[in-house]
């Protein structure tokens, strides 16, 4: 049986849970007022970090449009970030596995696949960027269906896997979509990379006023969910025997999971490691139980990628990064360094 939640971790009580919960609500809304507020000037000095004052306050000043330009952007990455970490952290206790996330599983890949087609056939001219967006969750929605028929299906397979069947469905995405690049015209060609890369540099607030409606519904069903998980992630046999309804459980998990990776990904295009660092930090931090895991993941998630977004509109300002880059760069080394710095320490994903 799977040690997932076997780990050593402290016995959650409704003082430590709220204790958490009010830390994480704090950080995050601590990075959302600070992010819109944090830019870079150039004067003859050089380049230096500009904090806007009260004149952002003035309709009249430019300070207000420069801050009514980064309020849209620090909004969707919260979205993003909270659906992205929520979505990896549900993801990893159903299948079992320590590596599954949107990025790893192929999700990311064939929303992206999906999104490039929608371009290609012109969608997005005649029905407007909303066509681009539900492209990419029905492509979402049909690669997690193919995951978890391949998770049903091979129940004994070893966590590597699952991992090998989405990067081999990853790399067929990919080349499809470079097939598709290069029958496409250099307008098209454009749009289709801008958006493969992952950024929030165009999102505007109508968008992401749509996008919060179904990400906040998925976020507060995962957290409804978050107890059968603790069961779940033991496996479906022991599931079963505390009276868990295993499959229909399973196929609601699993299908707000593509809502929340689809709609993330129609804002900001295929953003990686965030469903995968944040919920394994946090299990280091807090523990295994999803009753406390879930919700503060999709905090952490949210400060997480505040974070990078803000570095990447200023790390080389005016320029601007994209920030689907900036998780990856930064993601790699940040996961390497929680996995040694937990060699030493019982096990969360080992046998039991």
């Amino acid at each position: 049986m799977s040690g997932f939640v076997s780990g050593k971790s402290r016995q959650l009580t409704w003082t430590r849970l709220i204790s958490v919960l009010l830390i994480c609500a704090g950080l995050t809304a601590f990075v959302a007022i600070l992010a819109p507020l944090l830019g870079v000037e150039q004067d003859r000095a050089g380049r230096h970090l500009q904090l806007l004052g009260t004149a952002a306050l003035d309709p009249a000043s430019m300070d207000h449009t420069i801050l009514l330009l980064r309020i849209p952007r620090t909004l969707a990455a919260l979205l993003v970030g909270g659906a992205l970490a929520g979505a990896g952290c549900v993801l990893q206790a159903l299948l079992r596995n320590p590596l599954a996330e949107p990025y790893t599983l192929g999700i990311s890949s064939g929303a992206s696949l999906f999104a490039v087609i929608a371009i290609r056939i012109g969608l997005e001219e005649h029905f407007g960027g909303m066509a681009v967006g539900g492209a990419s969750l029905v492509g979402a929605f049909t690669m997690l269906v193919m995951i978890s028929r391949m998770a049903r299906v091979g129940r004994s397979m070893p966590p590597a896997t699952l991992v090998l069947a989405g990067v081999t469905i990853s790399m067929f995405c990919s080349a499809a979509s470079s097939l598709i690049q290069t029958t496409s015209d250099f307008v098209d060609m454009n749009r289709m990379l801008r958006w493969m890369m992952g950024g929030l540099d165009s999102v505007q607030l109508g968008p992401v006023g749509y996008a919060a409606i179904p990400i906040v519904l998925g976020i507060l069903i995962l957290v409804g969910h978050s107890r059968v998980l603790n069961a779940l992630a033991a496996g479906p046999d022991v599931a079963a025997s505390l009276g868990v309804a295993v499959q229909r459980t399973e196929i609601i998990v699993f299908a707000v999971s593509s809502l929340l990776v689809g709609v993330a990904i129609a804002i900001a295009g295929p953003i990686g490691f965030i469903g995968l660092i944040v919920p394994h930090a946090l299990r280091a931090v807090i523990g295994p139980d999803h009753r406390l895991l879930v919700p503060a993941s999709v905090f952490g998630g949210a400060i997480l990628l505040v974070v990078c977004d803000t570095l990447a509109r200023t790390i080389v300002a005016p320029s601007l990064l994209p920030t689907g880059a900036v998780t990856a760069v930064l993601g790699g080394p940040f996961f390497v360094a929680i996995l040694i710095g937990q060699k030493r320490q019982a096990a969360l994903w080992g046998r039991g």
